[in-house]
């Protein structure tokens, strides 16, 4: 026992020594007073990296202080820096009113009252946030016999800007979408919301990347349990990087082993405002167009935001079509497969006729039959995806066709059920969020499976254990099949149907447990508030 312990010692000391290495622990030291002290260290820090720029010169009435100008070339604005930085410093140190001020005054509070035109300055003293800023963008300044420094917010980098979203797609409703910038995401919500309670808090997440995270929400609106939840679950993440909001989606998540999506993301600025004011908490991280939005709900990833654009009878009838296309995606070859095999005298005769002398020349039963025109679909999906946009739709389609029509008159596969699949691959491109499509995509296969074993008695079978399986979820403790599971009457009212704005008076109620009601409203009105103007003026 004591060989184990000591093993397990030497372990953990060689472990903690490597993540003191990769989080930069080694840096976590206070800024030297010389400067060219400081100077070495980041040359060393950044193993002498040629796009870190170090500008050393002379300010002062005789040159007699002697500062540095550090910024990382591609990240920052350059020609602010010498504009508003490097020349303000070589001139401004210089006039006679400043002169005196400079020998018997703090040399860095002179600089942020006479000579530094930047907005927003910080003054550290660490060198891990020193370095760190100055990798992100910043400007820094170094002044020979201080222990502090100047951070100058003058970031800029090329950009992709804010272009039309390109998988959520609407016919009617804005047509920005999120870009890589973290700062230009949160103004494309700020657009949306105005108001002063509309909160942000920053952190950042990563030993390496340290990528800038924000968490989003509406102070008296949002859930206070779920906020606290939100921030416990990113203060535990402890990871070397993060590249993608679905690192952070992936490591926040309730359950892992569900192919359900129990985080929502978004590439519109609109779903995650419309979110916010339902009391949702919004994730921003930096790099990615994509923002989570929690808590997530099963019926959210049938709901688009153009049905709120609609009139509500045009939402509710596009929002059943998704639902009944949910069904046709996820049960369409696994039904053929069981009626075929085991219920055939569910089929009217001429079409079991016609479908027993399809099968005449087929070789495989219908389960292999149905597994190869499946896999082979998904693998056109997949290589129309990867293909050089040019030619990817068009070798994906004439792909479909080609092989299809083929397989048909080799006597692979029926004519039927190139069809049934057709329709199931069409089926699951209706849902408006990719995540839930392929959940569908996967489960598709195990049901399959089902049917041809047991028949329609398997099916039965899984899909009892799906609603099982989807009432034990939970999205930061609120129940996945809300509002079905528990039943909330109150808000079926944007569930299945959607009801008309003025009707929708209420958030969902275990989301937003506080400031309920949207509309200056009564709880109990059940009728247009237009209606009773009229009857009012009536009386």
């Amino acid at each position: 026992m004591g060989i184990i312990k000591t093993i397990k010692a030497i372990f953990n000391k060689s472990q903690e020594k490597q993540t003191d290495k990769i989080s930069g622990n080694q840096w976590n030291k206070p800024l030297f007073s010389d400067l060219k002290a400081n100077i070495h260290k980041v040359q060393q820090a950044v193993g002498n990296s040629t796009d870190v720029i170090i500008r050393e010169m002379k300010v002062g009435e005789s040159g007699d202080v002697i500062a540095a100008v550090i910024y990382t070339d591609g990240l920052t604005d350059t020609k602010s820096v010498n504009n508003f930085v490097i020349e303000n410093l070589l001139q401004d140190l210089r006039l006679t009113e400043v002169k005196q001020k400079v020998k018997t005054e703090n040399i860095l509070q002179i600089m942020r009252d006479f000579a530094l035109t930047v907005g927003e300055i910080k003054e550290v003293s660490d060198f891990e946030t020193f370095l760190t800023s100055v990798l992100s963008g910043d400007t820094a300044i170094l002044i020979d016999g201080y222990s502090s420094s100047f951070l100058l917010s003058l970031r800029e980098w090329d950009e992709r800007g804010v272009t039309e979203p390109s998988a959520q797609t609407v016919i009617r409703g804005p047509r920005e979408a999120f870009s890589e910038n973290i700062r230009t995401n949160t103004a494309l919500i700020r657009r949306k919301i105005k108001d002063h309670n509309l909160w942000l808090e920053s952190k950042q997440i990563g030993r390496v990347t340290k990528t800038n995270v924000a968490i989003m929400y509406i102070h008296g609106i949002a859930n206070e349990k779920v906020l606290e939840e939100v921030r416990s679950r990113l203060n535990r993440i402890d990871i070397d990087g993060i590249l993608e909001s679905g690192y952070i989606e992936e490591l926040i998540q309730d359950k892992t082993y569900t192919t359900f999506p129990t985080v929502f993301n978004s590439e519109r600025p609109d779903t995650i405002a419309g979110g916010l004011l339902e009391g949702r908490v919004a994730i921003l991280v930096d790099g990615t167009p994509f923002v989570l939005l929690v808590p997530a709900i099963f019926t959210q990833y049938f709901q688009s935001a153009e049905d709120y654009y609609q009139r509500a009878d045009i939402g509710s009838l596009l929002r059943i079509l998704r639902y009944i296309s949910f069904f046709v995606a996820l049960l369409g070859p696994s039904l053929y497969v069981a009626v075929t095999t085991f219920h055939q005298e569910m089929l009217p005769t001429q079409l079991l006729i016609s479908l027993a002398s399809q099968r005449e020349g087929v070789p495989f039963p219908t389960l292999i039959e149905a597994m190869l025109m499946e896999i082979t679909f998904e693998i056109l999906r997949e290589a129309g995806i990867r293909m050089p946009r040019a030619v990817g739709q068009s070798v994906s389609i004439v792909g479909a066709l080609v092989i299809g029509q083929a397989a048909v008159e080799a006597g692979i596969v029926t004519a039927a059920m190139v069809i049934v699949v057709s329709i199931t691959a069409i089926a699951s491109f209706v849902s408006p969020n990719f995540n839930m499509a392929i959940a569908v995509r996967i489960l598709r296969f195990p049901i399959m499976l089902l049917a041809a074993t047991f028949g329609l008695y398997g099916i039965t079978v899984g899909l009892v254990a799906l609603v099982f399986h989807l009432c034990s979820l939970r999205s930061f403790g609120v129940p996945y099949l809300t509002p079905f599971a528990p039943f909330i009457a109150v808000d079926q009212k944007d569930a299945i149907f959607r009801v008309p704005l003025w009707g929708m008076f209420s958030r969902p109620r275990l989301i937003s447990q506080k400031n309920i009601y949207r509309e200056n409203t009564s709880p109990d009105m059940n009728t247009n508030p237009r209606n009773s103007e009229k009857d009012g003026a009536a009386e």
